[in-house]
């Protein structure tokens, strides 16, 4: 009895490869496929793994921003105690950079998207 089953399973899955939709399924994937392969195109996998990477690379950069105000606000308490106590410095050029506390000096920021 299971062969019966079996068999005319197998001859309906002939029957539908056989079939000119099947043939048209076909084309038209290779169609799509060659069609794709001509676009500059990523997949899935690849996108997500660049997302994570600029997520990173955000949030890093983001740390990093919030060390160069620590280290300017840093340089600015301490060019201010440093003049006074030791007027020496200032002189054989040993002091901070020019402009790095100047208030007025500009200052880059890094807008986010």
């Amino acid at each position: 009895m299971n062969n019966f089953f079996n068999d005319i399973q197998g001859k309906i899955n002939q029957a539908l490869e056989s079939t000119p939709a099947k043939d048209i399924e076909r084309n038209v994937k290779a169609m799509m496929t060659q069609g794709f392969s001509k676009l500059d195109l990523v997949t899935r996998e690849e996108f997500d793994i660049q997302a994570q990477v600029l997520a990173k690379t955000r949030a890093r950069l983001e740390a990093l921003e919030l060390r160069v105000v620590e280290l300017e606000a840093r340089l600015a308490g301490q060019s201010g105690a440093s003049a006074s106590a030791t007027p020496s410095a200032a002189a054989s050029g040993a002091g901070p950079l020019p402009g790095a506390t100047d208030p007025a000096a500009p200052h880059v920021i890094l807008d986010k998207p």
